[in-house]
């Protein structure tokens, strides 16, 4: 079991205050995934990600979605269309907060998402 002992100089933010501090990604040499690296601040409340991996062309090609990540350090692989051209592609994560219908209202629409932070990187995949 992993015991974690928070920084006191680095204390856990409320949602507002959550930001994406660090986005990497690194393409496999053959081009058939991509390796994501996600830093988040510390948090009080567990926030959500939408990640979305578009061709150069802007067709979303590799998508996943974290709900109530638990760590702040996250490394995940999207797996690409055997058919994927080279190029350079767009990565982008949407860091939010999901609020749900109450009980008393079960039937109510979903309240819109309170969105706290977007990041948008390049990712060159080789050519194949």
């Amino acid at each position: 079991m992993d015991i974690f002992f928070p920084d006191p100089n680095d204390p856990p933010l409320p949602p507002e205050e959550v930001r994406l501090r660090d986005l990497r990604a690194e393409p496999s040499p053959d081009g058939a995934r991509v390796k994501v690296f996600l830093e988040l601040t510390p948090f009080l409340k567990r926030p959500c990600a939408e990640v979305t991996l578009n061709d150069p062309d802007g067709a979303e090609v590799a998508s996943t979605a974290i709900l109530e990540a638990i760590s702040r350090q996250m490394e995940f692989n999207l797996h690409l269309p055997s058919d994927s051209p080279g190029g350079e592609y767009s990565l982008q994560v949407t860091l939010y907060y999901q609020k749900l219908p109450t009980a008393e209202q079960p039937d109510a629409p979903m309240p819109e998402p309170l969105v706290v932070d977007r990041q948008l990187i390049k990712v060159n995949l080789p050519q194949s």
